[in-house]
């Protein structure tokens, strides 16, 4: 019988792995003498800087019948309501121009860093799907006894698969989008559509492969047809089985749609070089964005996880 792990010892390994990683890291930093500015990045996410309120022509502030302060014009005509403002710059009896700040009102919107995620959703979420549908497609054909559709199949998945995504994307942008007037964004999810779909037939084909073959011959003894028995027998049991290498390249789709940076598509990547112009602070802001990389995928990762245990439950 083999002696049990200490997990205490073991936990400490790790953490202490994990210390001398990120002390790696400040050392280094300290070597090029780089001063640390986080709160540079914050307003990147989520700017919570108040919204200045200024004045649209010259006049003074007075107060109304009611005591209320308003911003009345030279020509003693009201031009705007100042009591509704808590954070007031001017008091009674004040002259301000144009252009002087009244008042200032709370906000909060999202950054150029939380934009930026939501186009990479965005990206990620469609092309997935149509990824899934054209990789079933293609799996099935690789699997048919047409020679042509097998063909096709196969050709398709050899190509997309033996050229690299970033020439894949020019291609699809700078040539089929060119004549079927395409849009930015759409080109990105053809792209990655395409090139995950190859991906996706094969994941699909090995996993339908790996059912026994005594189980399609007992759904058309019972009388049903290929594609029934392909619905309700096969294909259920199969998603099973691939659905750990399908997760792994989901993960990769959303790695991947870094890429379309290059078309000039302001996702997670476009807005982090963005950022980087702006704010002079490049290691903040690359280790944000590979943070909000890793939330991303850690997120699909652990949903799959829990599919999988309900999955598994079910059998």
């Amino acid at each position: 019988m083999q002696p049990r792990p200490n997990k205490v010892f073991w936990n400490l390994v790790f953490v202490g792995i994990i210390v001398a990683m990120f002390s790696l890291v400040y050392l280094s930093t300290s070597r090029i003498n780089y001063h640390w500015n986080w709160e540079r990045v914050l307003p990147y996410i989520v700017n919570v800087q108040p919204e200045s309120i200024l004045a649209p022509l010259d006049g003074d502030i007075v107060k109304d019948a009611k005591g209320k302060l308003i911003l009345q014009s030279v020509a003693g005509d009201e031009l705007m309501d100042l009591s509704k403002f808590k954070n007031l710059h001017v008091s009674d009896g004040d002259l301000v121009f144009e252009g002087d700040t009244l008042a200032e009102r709370s906000q909060w919107h999202l950054g150029t860093l939380s934009k930026g995620v939501i186009v990479t959703i965005q990206l990620s979420l469609l092309s997935l799907v149509f990824a899934v549908v054209i990789g079933m497609v293609v799996a099935l054909m690789r699997l048919s006894s047409n020679i042509a559709l097998r063909n096709l199949a196969i050709s398709y998945i050899e190509v997309i698969r033996g050229t690299p995504l970033l020439v894949q994307i020019f291609i699809v942008y700078f040539f089929i989008g060119t004549v079927l007037d395409l849009e930015r964004f759409t080109a990105g999810v053809v792209a990655l559509s395409m090139f995950t779909a190859s991906y996706v037939a094969e994941i699909i084909r090995s996993g339908i492969q790996s059912i026994h073959k005594g189980q399609m011959e007992a759904s058309r003894s019972l009388g049903m047809s290929y594609p029934q028995a392909m619905t309700y027998i096969i294909l259920p049991q199969a998603f099973k089985r691939v659905l750990p290498p399908m997760a792994g390249q989901f993960i990769n789709l959303i790695k991947d749609s870094s890429l379309v940076s290059v078309i000039a598509i302001t996702d997670l990547t476009k807005a982090g070089r963005e950022v980087v112009s702006g704010s002079f602070a490049p290691f903040e802001v690359w280790f944000t964005v590979a943070l909000l990389y890793l939330i991303l995928t850690g997120s699909l990762s652990w949903a799959i996880q829990v599919l999988e245990k309900r999955l598994a439950v079910s059998d």
